[in-house]
C-alpha cells in the first residue's frame, strides 16, 4: 500500500494542520512538523516566546475510548522525549530554552482540546 494515504491518515494530517494554524494565531513560530527519527517523532514543534513548545496531536473521532491525553501512553511519551533530545542535538540553538509537551486533541467536529505541560521529561 505505498502511495496511498488512508482516510486515517488523511484525518491525523488535517488535525494537525487545523493546530498549526491555532498556533500561528498565538503567534508562535514553527521550528519542525513530523520530525522523525528512529523510536519516535515530533508532529509539531513551535518557538513560543522564551518555550519550546512540542505539541503532539491526537485525532479522535470517538470519545468513548478516552481523550486525547489519555491516549498519550507513557511509552508514546518516552518516544516524543527521545525525539525532542535528537531535535535538541540537532539544532543547539533551543537547547537553552525550557521545554513544554502539550497534547492536543481534535475530534469529527474540529474542536481543539489543547492541554498544556501535559507531560514532563523526566
Amino acid at each position: 500500500m505505498f502511495g496511498r494515504t488512508t482516510t486515517t491518515q488523511a484525518k491525523g494530517r488535517a488535525a494537525e494542520q487545523r493546530v498549526a494554524k491555532a498556533a500561528k494565531r498565538r503567534g508562535w513560530t514553527q521550528v519542525a512538523a513530523n520530525f522523525t527519527v528512529r523510536g519516535g517523532e515530533l508532529d509539531l514543534v513551535y518557538r513560543a516566546d522564551e518555550w519550546l513548545v512540542v505539541v503532539e496531536v491526537r485525532y479522535r473521532s470517538r470519545s468513548d475510548y478516552g481523550g486525547a491525553a489519555g491516549s498519550v501512553t507513557q511509552t508514546k511519551q518516552r518516544r516524543i522525549i527521545l525525539a525532542t533530545r535528537h531535535l535538541l542535538a540537532q539544532n543547539p540553538c533551543y537547547a537553552e530554552l525550557p521545554i513544554r509537551f502539550d497534547v492536543v486533541g481534535v475530534d469529527d467536529s474540529n474542536q481543539l482540546d489543547w492541554i498544556e505541560n501535559a507531560f514532563l521529561a523526566e
